[in-house]
């Protein structure tokens, strides 16, 4: 008699039945390393005064081709250029953020014996720049004297923190420290005893929110009112949130 089909047979049946047991093992394990657990709540929190600000600008020149409205727009680049390191800003801190050119037209008005139609009358090129200003102390002679370097519009400025990273390293720290805290408590008010941490959770947000700071443009180019501005500095705030699970032995 061929036993041979009984033995392929059963051989098959000892690996799945080994299989079951070895995932019903694994699932036993993980449950008891998850059911068994309990988490704690902790919040760091770090205050700062901003250390920068960042100061978006637009140069605006118009002409009646492109390239003279690039050249103009160059020299009122330099002259800015130029002021903005007599203040003592560096050259990496100040960048082009942005460069157009659109053209200008004319629409003959309706009803007209002008047949032409629209057409290109000039160009005008707006140039966006943002400074950074490291030394708060010049942020005033800073938004004051860049319209005389041939700024026509001072779009909004941000005072926050140059690396906020570093803030939000030292609040999770805290954040940390707080749930272990806690943790340490409740292992002595409940006599139990904690394993291994099974679980970390840390909240999306964390980062300081930057002040915002906007000027008016008068329509002749120039910031509107006399006197240099007034901006407050104030702190910035970073908050961290974390859970922090442990195993209960």
């Amino acid at each position: 008699m061929n036993y041979k089909p009984f033995l392929v047979g059963a051989t098959v049946v000892m690996y799945i039945l080994a299989a079951f047991l070895l995932v019903s093992a694994n699932q036993k394990l993980n449950t008891a390393a998850t059911t068994n657990t309990v988490s704690f709540s902790g919040e760091g929190k770090v205050v700062m005064k901003p250390d920068i600000a960042l100061i978006d600008l637009s140069i605006l020149t118009e002409a009646t081709t492109s390239k003279a409205a690039q050249d103009e727009n160059s020299k009122k680049s330099k002259s800015l250029t130029d002021f903005l390191k007599k203040q003592g800003i560096e050259d990496k801190d100040i960048k082009t953020t942005g460069y157009n050119i659109y053209p200008q037209y004319y629409y003959p008005p309706y009803p007209t014996v002008d047949t032409r139609g629209p057409r290109i009358t000039g160009y005008q090129v707006n140039q966006m720049i943002q400074v950074k200003v490291r030394d708060l102390e010049k942020v005033n002679t800073v938004l004051d004297g860049v319209v005389s370097a041939g700024v026509n519009q001072v779009n909004n400025m941000q005072l926050t923190i140059d690396e906020p990273e570093k803030l939000r390293d030292e609040a999770r720290e805290k954040a940390i420290k707080d749930a272990k805290t806690k943790a340490d408590a409740l292992e002595d008010q409940l006599d139990i005893d904690l394993g291994k941490i099974v679980n970390f959770i840390e909240n999306g947000g964390g980062y300081p929110v930057p002040m915002m700071y906007a000027k008016e443009v008068d329509g002749r180019g120039g910031v509107g009112g006399g006197g240099g501005p007034s901006v407050p500095v104030g702190e910035n705030e970073v908050v961290v949130n974390v859970t922090i699970t442990y195993q209960i032995k």
